[in-house]
């Protein structure tokens, strides 16, 4: 057995990351490590740390999640696999569960380095690179655990079941995950201001706080031009949308006040919907400019359908102001009968969702992915 760290094998770092390499800091949800090996069995040394949240992490081997795991606060050594045959290569992925908690500065999931009696090899180019931008949905929220369960914990976020991931393994994709529970276009759930997406965006994990998250780059300009993907994929409005039930909320520190409104009849403001056909818009141009050459593709329904004319018509009005022949809508199966814990989109919801984003993704790419 031979103790190696990630930056002397060959690898492939899965979702942004800031900083150095060795040990690899894992920001956001799917962030991870994958490694080809040919060996008889394999470790990995996590370090982890936390104040409210744990990590959790997966491994996944030739396609399949081997198994899931709590992380443990300091380092642990952990096996990944053994007593398989050496000659055999074997494709791993190292995955994190749980998205990134703004409200926990002492949340940490890194990668230290790895162990095998083996060797390590080339890790071969995906056929496309995809980046999943959402909330809760986006982040795994409820795919994992009993439909009763209502609890905000850790345990309830899954990559294994996430509808990102799972498109990803249909096409044989790289993916990207930047997605946090609650947030929104313009706001949160809440109609929280400063939990709007966009604003986050240019930076590698601008969502953390404290100094640790500063100090490994999660606050640091984001470097475009080192992965450029295929297809950005945006999952968001759903809690703008819950967000109109909701009362003004006041930021503490301005005093301002944000809310998204209702008619005496119940319907949305039209003036608030307004804004958050603008706000897409200025989204859409900021990933166009990030994003030079990829599909742009608004998805949406999987928790209702409320402001799909909305959002439908700012990628539309998109492309009227700029020309862009390669931004698009889709709607996607809103699930009902098939929610999982927390009432969000269940397993069989996500399976519904990637299957659909698979088949439009097949078109835009007939020559470059795997059949359905």
């Amino acid at each position: 057995m031979k103790r190696v760290r990630i930056d002397a094998i060959p690898h492939r770092v899965l979702g942004r990351t800031g900083g150095e390499r060795s040990p690899l800091s894992l920001l956001w949800t799917g962030a991870g490590l994958e490694l080809i090996v040919r060996a008889s069995e394999l470790w990995v040394e996590m370090r982890a740390d936390w104040s409210l949240y744990e990590p959790w992490y997966s491994f996944e081997l030739n396609g399949v999640i081997l198994s899931r795991r709590m992380a443990q606060k300091g380092t642990e050594r952990v096996c990944v696999f053994r007593g398989m045959d050496p000659a055999v290569p074997k494709r791993v992925r190292i995955l994190k569960d749980t998205q990134a908690q703004p409200a926990d500065p002492e949340s940490l999931l890194q990668i230290v380095s790895v162990e095998s009696d083996g060797t390590f090899l080339a890790v071969p180019e995906p056929a496309l690179k995809l980046e999943f931008i959402g909330d809760s949905i986006t982040s795994g929220e409820g795919d994992i655990g009993a439909r009763e369960e209502t609890d905000w914990v850790s345990p309830f976020f899954s990559i294994e079941k996430n509808y990102a991931y799972r498109t990803a393994l249909a096409l044989g994709a790289d993916f990207r995950i930047l997605s946090q529970s609650g947030w929104g276009v313009c706001c949160g759930w809440n109609n929280d201001p400063r939990c709007a997406l966009p604003s986050y965006y240019k930076e590698v994990c601008g969502v953390l706080t404290g100094e640790r998250n500063r100090a490994l780059g999660a606050n640091a300009a984001n470097d475009f031009s080192a992965w450029q993907p295929d297809a950005v994929l945006i999952n968001l409005g759903t809690n703008d949308c819950g967000a109109f039930g909701q009362p003004p909320f006041t930021v503490p520190e301005t005093g301002e006040t944000f809310g998204n409104r209702t008619l005496p009849d119940g319907s949305f403001h039209p003036e608030d919907l307004a804004r958050l056909g603008k706000a897409a818009v200025s989204f859409l141009r900021t990933l166009r400019q990030c994003s030079p050459n990829a599909q742009l593709i608004w998805v949406y329904g999987m928790l209702g359908h409320e402001l799909e004319e909305t959002l439908r018509s700012a990628v539309e009005a998109f492309r009227r102001e700029t020309g862009d022949r390669n931004a698009a809508y889709l709607s996607l199966t809103d699930d009902l009968p098939h929610r999982g814990c927390r009432f969000h989109p269940g397993p069989l919801a996500h399976e519904t969702a990637a299957r659909e984003i698979a088949a439009y993704l097949r078109g835009l790419w007939p020559d470059r992915v795997r059949g359905a």
